[in-house]
């Protein structure tokens, strides 16, 4: 995930997009490192903090999850926190992740799930995605999300306004965020916070609604 930033320093340009290799390098650098990491055990546990009471709030049961892109597991770890007899599936990418975490090798792109799940978790995939397949993914997690999705993307602005590039992997795809908004505004519904509803999933308050 990003690195929000602590400083008012100007922006450097981002680097063009490399080809990606997820071994163990990669996860020791922005996940494992104290010095280098983005994300870290304290912060997916305030995240998901927030993404289960606010689907508590809505009164959206939560027993099936599925996570894309689960790199070193930090949902699984909040996800049987919060809901201990929870069904989670950790999808990843990356051949490494999968032998040493024992995920499911897939992608967001073209990944095909099996029982409904009531949240989807798809943290920090999309940016290493090019054009023609994030767009692929978009069109397919109405199918693998019916209910609720959490969705945290680096965009363009991120990288420019929000981020600590000092650490935050800006060697991606760098779309502007009305380049997702328009696409994901036509099956789902923005709660703030990365949290989105399914149309129909459940009934919101007109200025619970970001859109």
């Amino acid at each position: 995930m990003p690195r929000r930033i602590h400083s008012s320093r100007a922006p450097a340009e981002p680097a063009r997009p490399r080809t990606f290799s997820f071994d163990a390098s990669y996860y020791r650098r922005f996940y494992l490192s104290r010095e280098t990491q983005v994300a870290d055990a304290t912060t997916a546990a305030a995240l998901a903090d927030f993404v289960f009471a606010y689907l508590a709030y809505l009164r959206l049961p939560v027993a099936r999850v599925l996570d894309l892109g689960c790199g070193v597991g930090l949902w699984r770890r909040e996800v049987l926190r919060h809901r201990p007899g929870a069904l989670y599936v950790g999808v990843e990418k990356s051949a490494y992740a999968c032998r040493k975490y024992g995920w499911e090798r897939g992608s967001v792109v073209d990944y095909v799930a099996g029982p409904n799940f009531d949240l989807v978790v798809c943290q920090d995939v999309f940016q290493y995605l090019d054009d023609a397949e994030a767009a692929a993914a978009l069109a397919n997690l109405p199918r693998l999300a019916p209910r609720a999705l959490y969705l945290q993307i680096l965009t363009r602005e991120d990288w420019e306004r929000a981020c600590d590039q000092r650490i935050t992997d800006g060697e991606v795809y760098l779309r502007p965020a009305a380049w997702y908004r328009r696409r994901l505004r036509r099956r789902f519904i923005a709660c703030g916070g990365g949290l989105y509803l399914a149309r129909g999933a459940a009934v919101l308050y007109e200025l619970e609604r970001l859109e």
